[in-house]
């Protein structure tokens, strides 16, 4: 281990509890309101916010203790995202992606860890993970080019891990892979423009032609024990599609929110009584708030439920695999409902730019659009599996799985 490491590891000590990274969340919201509107005209987080979130520690939740993290567990990552999100989807968006990535390295070889972190341990991690590019296998690695879009908080990021499919000599797909590229590899293409997530900076990696070496690839999709510490046991989907979901509660939470501030000083055009008085506006808002509950509810005791597991030093069962996808990917439609429902009360009042219960509805629509949250595919493999028909490969293992397998 370099000078470095011993460094980074001796300066661990003082961990902050879950109690407290959750309050040093729930104490950024105010600030994340008042930004919100900035970063969405601005198309990208502010280089402050992010500074923000590195002095709060939240980098540093999934990072490996050898390096310079404090390896909680992934629980403790969505509780924080989940706050955040209350205060700007945009914000809370680029932490997830941006934060989500140290909890990867730890189906890495030490020496990738050392690449990144070998002289700076804050250093931050983007990444586009479809496999948008050319990757041919080549001595020693693999030699890619291409184009990866939507690389949220790419700004931000010194290093990115990008998604390519390994394929036989034939040209069939056999794996589908992460490769960790330096900024110093890929350009930066400007092309995000769109209607919710403005302000996550999701911009397009472009690599001309870079060789990235064994050391710094690994499979998405291979889920097997090896020497791994116990938090880095739960399968990647999980810990991944698992954070864009906490994401997605925190936002549509702060939907909630902000209707409760409007509805309780909002009266009625018809009247003038108080609007929080109309059964309508009270039944919508227990509507969503139990739809919110529910997704949060269940994130966390898939957590609960796979930490027992791993903690035993043993891997996720496919059974509990499936189910759990569909958990998570279930949360961006319930979440969107429950805005909706929100949405739909505030009439005329609720469609102008300067009410922030529309940025909320656009962003959790966008999010909601994320491939994690594709509940039609999802349920449709849980059916199929617990009917006894095969789930497709490069989902849950190399191949074909079956319920009896």
């Amino acid at each position: 281990m370099t000078t470095a490491l011993k460094t980074a590891t001796a300066n661990i000590n003082d961990i902050p509890t879950e109690a407290e990274l959750v309050q040093r969340a729930r104490d950024m919201i105010p600030m994340l309101l008042e930004k919100a509107e900035s970063v969405e005209k601005n198309r990208m987080v502010s280089p402050e916010t992010i500074k923000a979130f590195v002095e709060a520690g939240f980098f540093r939740i999934l990072q490996p203790a050898r390096f310079g993290g404090y390896e909680m567990n992934p629980a403790v990552f969505y509780k924080v995202l989940m706050e955040l999100g209350r205060g700007c989807g945009s914000s809370a968006w680029n932490m997830m992606i941006l934060g989500v990535h140290q909890w990867e390295f730890g189906s890495l070889p030490d020496q990738a860890c050392a690449d990144v972190w070998g002289t700076d341990d804050r250093t931050i991690i983007a990444s586009s993970y479809p496999p948008f590019g050319k990757v041919e296998e080549v001595e020693g690695g693999y030699q890619i080019s291409g184009i990866w879009k939507t690389s949220s908080g790419c700004d931000h990021g010194a290093w990115a891990f990008l998604g390519g499919l390994r394929r036989d000599a034939q040209g069939n797909v056999i794996d589908r892979l992460s490769m960790l590229v330096p900024a110093t590899d890929y350009e930066i293409e400007d092309d995000w423009h769109v209607f919710g997530l403005a302000g996550t900076g999701s911009k397009s990696l472009v690599v001309k032609g870079t060789f990235v070496p064994y050391h710094r690839v690994h499979s998405l999709i291979q889920y097997d024990k090896d020497d791994r510490g116990t938090h880095f046991l739960y399968p990647f989907n999980q810990i991944f599609f698992g954070s864009v979901s906490a994401v997605i509660v925190g936002m549509a939470q702060g939907g909630i929110d902000e209707y409760i501030r409007q509805m309780k000083v909002r009266t009625s055009t018809l009247d003038g009584s108080n609007a929080s008085l109309s059964p309508y506006v009270k039944d919508r808002l227990g509507n969503a708030v139990v739809r919110v509950r529910s997704a949060r509810a269940r994130l966390l005791q898939m957590m609960a439920e796979t930490t027992e597991i791993v903690e035993r030093g043993e891997l996720v069962p496919t059974y509990d695999r499936v189910h759990h996808m569909l958990d998570i990917a279930r949360v961006g439609r319930d979440c969107e409902e429950a805005v909706m429902l929100l949405f739909k009360a505030t009439s005329a009042r609720g469609i102008y730019l300067s009410n922030p219960l529309q940025r909320i509805l656009r962003d959790v629509i966008a999010a909601s659009n994320h491939i994690t949250q594709n509940a039609d595919d999802t349920a449709g493999m849980l059916g199929a599996y617990l009917l006894g028909q095969q789930l497709p490969p490069m989902v849950f293992g190399l191949e074909p799985v079956s319920l009896n397998d």
